[in-house]
């Protein structure tokens, strides 16, 4: 009887033990949210496969994307201490760094984790709106992006760099690329503006419909006007023949890299462990979007990110003989 007792006693501490040690595990669980983009866009399926990644290899990671505005949301989201990482173009965390345009008087503390891709800037129509040239557009429909996105942004510089006034020459709307291009094939609009990766899915959606033949606008001329105001965040670009369906001419436009971003918060271990999951484990994701093959050590550098990089990210370039 006693020898009954001392086991079921046993079997009752082992049990509070393990139940006490699952606790710990839980209570050492770290969520992790990632802004990314519109679901059209480039940004959520990348974040998509970013969390993934972490998840799967990290201990005690749970990852997750989320549907967000764009660049601006994000680091709105950062700033509010809601999202822990979060995709960002390079010029829109800048004026978030310094408080200005859409932050102002709201500073954002920044920190990259890791410089991504080129975000290429699209100027779309369709055959038949009469639209060859930026001046074109002046007495036109046009989106310039949805509120809240880095496109708005960097579409009202371009347009003030082709010597266009955005609210005096446009007919503006502020959809989202998905919305974009819903509203040129029901001709709602006669152009958009869309700033992203290398195929945006739904501009291959809109260059893949039968019985419309979709165009894009060279810009590239812009740049360095958009430069002298702003500093030198913009290149020229190409979006090649063939990126596209049924489109093979090269297309001349203004660029602006991607960075991953996180607050002040972030550990030097964490984000020293993101960073090289992300770098490592980058085949995993370019399985996704093939963009992710700027995810490269060679990438890393100031000049591409106006934010400082995190003394964690800094810790692992250094190990690979990369200076940040």
């Amino acid at each position: 009887m006693l020898t009954k007792l001392k086991k079921n006693t046993l079997f009752a501490l082992t049990a509070v033990a393990a139940l006490g040690l699952g606790s710990a595990v839980y209570a050492q669980q770290k969520t992790i949210a990632i802004g990314t983009g519109g679901t059209g866009g480039v940004y959520y399926p990348l974040g998509g496969a970013i969390a993934n990644v972490l998840s799967k290899n990290l201990p005690n990671v749970q990852a997750t994307a989320e549907v967000t505005g764009g660049s601006v949301d994000n680091l709105k989201l950062i700033g509010a201490g809601k999202n822990e990482m979060a995709f960002s173009m390079a010029d829109a965390a800048l004026d978030a760094l310094n408080g200005e345009d859409k932050f102002k008087g709201n500073k954002v503390p920044l920190q990259t984790l890791l410089v991504v891709y080129p975000n290429r800037m699209h100027v779309v129509t369709v055959e038949g709106s009469g639209i060859e040239t930026m001046a074109d557009l002046k007495g036109k429909r046009v989106s310039t992006g949805s509120p809240g996105s880095a496109t708005e942004v960097m579409a009202f510089r371009v347009i003030e760099a082709s010597s266009l006034d955005k609210d005096k020459d446009l007919k503006r709307e502020r959809l989202g690329v998905a919305e974009s291009v819903n509203a040129i094939k029901d001709k709602k609009i006669d152009a958009f503006f869309w700033v992203g990766g290398i195929p945006t899915a739904a501009v291959t959606d809109l260059a893949a419909t039968p019985g419309v033949k979709m165009k894009l606008i060279d810009h590239s001329d812009a740049v360095a006007k958009m430069n002298a105001k702003y500093g030198e965040l913009y290149s020229i670009g190409n979006i090649k023949g063939g990126s596209y369906p049924g489109y093979d001419k090269d297309n001349k436009i203004a660029e602006v890299w991607n960075i991953i971003v996180t607050g002040d918060k972030m550990s030097n271990d964490d984000a020293y462990n993101i960073v090289k999951t992300l770098v490592e484990k980058k085949d995993d994701i370019v399985a996704v979007h093939k963009e992710a093959l700027s995810f490269s050590l060679a990438n890393q550098k100031q000049d591409r990110s106006p934010i400082p990089f995190h003394p964690g990210a800094l810790k692992y370039f250094k190990e690979k003989g990369i200076g940040g």
